[in-house]
């Protein structure tokens, strides 16, 4: 992983108290969180919220970044879309653990209406504890890579 220690969260309203519980945990592990919010439960457009996130990553102020909207599904398709993104929506550790080791993701994805806070929390550490393996990874990645050039 990078010296850079610095995380972005993000994601639409429906989920905020989840993205919140994400930033104080992650925070507790050493992270600085960057929360770009949203704050008030206003229905929002994850695109917007994926996208700044995703932005954050690819510049390299963050390292990393975690998005949430209600399934984890759309506020991803979004976040993809710039280019350098590799984000990821997991459900279960073990493929929180898989996109960071063999796909290099550099989000990850979370559907607050999917998972509970616990599991949350859970995927979340196996997502920031993995490390990229490289190797015949690394020439998927750059396969996957590729179209943005």
């Amino acid at each position: 992983m990078s010296a850079n220690k610095r995380i972005v969260l993000s994601s639409d309203h429906a989920a905020i108290a989840l993205r919140q519980n994400i930033a104080a945990h992650v925070a507790g592990k050493g992270w600085e969180v960057v929360d770009i919010g949203p704050t008030t439960p206003e229905s929002t457009h994850y695109p917007k919220h994926g996208q700044a996130a995703a932005r954050q990553v690819a510049s390299g102020d963050c390292a990393l970044g975690i998005i949430l909207c209600g399934t984890g599904q759309g506020i991803m398709m979004a976040a993809n879309k710039v280019p350098g993104v590799r984000c990821g929506v997991c459900a279960d550790t073990f493929s929180a653990r898989m996109i960071r080791q063999h796909n290099d993701a550099n989000i990850l994805s979370l559907g607050a209406r999917v998972v509970g806070e616990g599991l949350a929390l859970d995927i979340v550490d196996a997502f920031l504890d993995a490390e990229f393996e490289g190797g015949r990874h690394a020439t998927r990645v750059e396969m996957i890579e590729g179209p943005e050039s």
